[in-house]
């Protein structure tokens, strides 16, 4: 301290020297101007006198500063370090926890990937602004060792360290999975392996083993009506067993007691309920003409008489691209034949979606027995009370096809 309290004192009197000199060098220039060759020797030692007064409070302050350097030296020697490793630890912390993420992505880490796939998909991706950095950290947290399959939404900003946590913790971003206008097994599982981590053939064997069927509690004729077709929150990596356990939760979400009771009261079972509705989705894609429609086939079902459903026809024959059932197609041997059997198929020939169940629970009440698709194509349907009505309305029906050269 007290070579400090030196130090300032020697600069103070170097400032008041050079300060007490001031006046005669502003005098001196002062008097230049036209006189200025006159006064060029007063200026010259006026600036001489204030050197040389100055000159002895710079060598005392020099000497000063060598007296301060030897008696202060080893803490300088101990700083100097100091300020090395804070640097360093400057530039670490920047290195991981400085954002290294380019852009914002979805990850999709597969089961048995291992940490040069996951490295070479964020390069492939141009994720990150230094790779190596990242490689260097996920090493240190030995997230190299712990790579965990999922789908991970990565955001642009992330440091290495957010980074590495997210993949090490297995903390994926869940995926909104959708499937809707489905008829078959085939179809949905194709669907859903191009929104999920498993492939259709997973799905697909998963979904036709009768003892999964079973042990939901169905028959494998009615595990459609388990599926609500929406869209769903879910883990990338659910598999099709982790798949058909949450579409059993949303079943039993769906089918509340408010349900429960309209399809009571419509004498079905919620299983019912999505066979017919199934039907009723086949034959019309109009909302609010599905209700009239289900009417139609609760009557006959009161009645004990067969549905007489072409879409079941279609299902029996596996062929949903005909567009005009034959009569020789009718005689089709199938326990979906509502030709020759009577009552409700065994099981939906689709998976009948939330309009198509809600019709059919709040189905209008009506004295129509027969429905037949309009002439004009609409898409549309006459209804009738009768057979005789409804033979004139098919007729029409039959002659627009026959313009339009439509024979199967």
């Amino acid at each position: 301290m007290n070579a400090i309290k030196q130090i300032t004192t020697l600069l103070r009197q170097l400032g008041n020297s050079i300060k007490l000199n001031i006046p005669v060098l502003m005098a001196a220039v002062r008097k230049t101007g036209a006189r200025l060759k006159p006064y060029a020797r007063t200026f010259l030692a006026a600036v001489q006198h204030a050197a040389k007064s100055a000159i002895p409070v710079f060598k005392r302050l020099l000497a000063s500063l060598r007296k301060s350097f030897v008696k202060y030296r080893t803490l300088y020697l101990l700083l100097l370090p100091l300020f090395s490793i804070v640097i360093s630890v400057k530039i670490l912390h920047t290195r991981y926890y400085g954002p290294n993420v380019a852009k914002t992505f979805t990850l999709f880490i597969r089961d048995n990937d291992n940490f040069e796939k996951v490295a070479t998909q964020l390069r492939a991706q141009g994720a990150l602004k230094n790779t190596k950095s990242f490689e260097q950290f996920a090493a240190f947290k030995d997230y190299d060792t712990h790579v965990k399959p999922g789908a991970y939404k990565v955001q642009e900003g992330w440091s290495n360290n957010q980074l590495v946590n997210v993949l090490r913790s297995g903390a994926q971003t869940p995926v909104m999975v959708t499937f809707n206008n489905i008829r078959t097994f085939e179809e949905l599982s194709g669907k859903l392996a191009r929104q999920l981590q498993s492939d259709s053939l997973t799905f697909l064997h998963h979904f036709k083993k009768d003892s999964v069927a079973i042990q939901l509690g169905v028959t494998p004729e009615t595990l459609p009506a388990l599926f609500v077709p929406n869209t769903y929150s879910l883990y990338w990596t659910t598999s099709p067993s982790g798949f058909l356990t949450r579409m059993k939760s949303e079943y039993e979400k769906f089918w509340n007691e408010s349900r429960k009771l309209k399809a009571k009261n419509a004498g079905l079972t919620p299983d019912q309920v999505a066979t017919l509705a199934s039907i009723v989705q086949e034959e019309s894609n109009k909302n609010d003409e599905k209700p009239v429609i289900a009417g139609v086939y609760l009557n006959r079902l009161r009645k004990n008489w067969p549905l007489q459903a072409d879409p079941t026809i279609r299902f029996a024959l596996g062929d949903f691209t005909i567009r005009r059932v034959l009569k020789a197609q009718l005689a089709v041997d199938s326990p979906y034949n509502t030709y020759l059997k009577a009552g409700l198929p065994p099981g939906p020939i689709n998976f009948p979606e939330i309009s198509s169940l809600e019709a059919v629970l709040n189905y209008r009440v009506h004295d129509f027995y027969y429905f037949c698709a309009r002439e004009d194509f609409s898409g549309y349907h006459n209804f009738a009370k009768s057979l005789s009505e409804h033979n004139r309305n098919a007729r029409k029906y039959q002659a627009a096809l026959n313009r339009m050269k439509v024979y199967k």
